[in-house]
């Protein structure tokens, strides 16, 4: 039998087998970290978006845009929930026309709902109860640990 004509050895595909197994095993741990990475990624983009629209609410009150019935007394210029922001409000002078911040509430990443806790503007900054008047702020309901140490629910 010619060298060229033999086939691999059993130890050959064991060490290929082996090699891969190593190889696997390493990418791995990093495809969960970098999956964690995207996720919050997305909470920081989603919390970044739904506080924009509650400052963009605010900007328009304080501005004389929106008024009459579209804000609540003692809501001090924020909207009363994060549905007001995906519904509209109707501008002052323009009947019939609605302003819009939001064109849906954004998921949490981490719980896949659209849900979120919220503060008042009346609240602690570091509340977890919401008094109910007024959306001053959100966080995630999410129970988790960021990648750097502190928890999602503080962002």
């Amino acid at each position: 039998m010619r060298r060229s004509e033999r086939g691999t050895t059993f130890i050959e595909v064991l060490a290929v087998a082996t090699i891969i197994a190593i190889l696997a095993a390493a990418i791995l741990p990093l495809s969960r970290v970098t999956r964690q990475r995207q996720r919050e990624i997305e909470l920081r983009r989603s919390l970044r978006e739904i506080r924009t629209a509650i400052d963009r609410f605010k900007d328009g009150v304080d501005r004389g845009q929106i008024g009459g019935t579209d804000v609540k007394l003692g809501s001090e210029g924020y909207p009363e929930s994060l549905e007001t922001l995906v519904e509209g409000v109707n501008q002052v002078g323009r009947p019939g026309f609605k302003l819009k911040f939001l064109r849906r509430i954004p998921e949490d990443p981490f719980s896949g709902k659209a849900e979120w806790g919220m503060r008042c503007y009346q609240d602690d900054h570091d509340s977890s109860s919401w008094c109910g008047d007024n959306v001053y702020d959100v966080y995630s309901l999410a129970e988790g640990i960021a990648l750097d140490g502190t928890k999602l629910k503080d962002w």
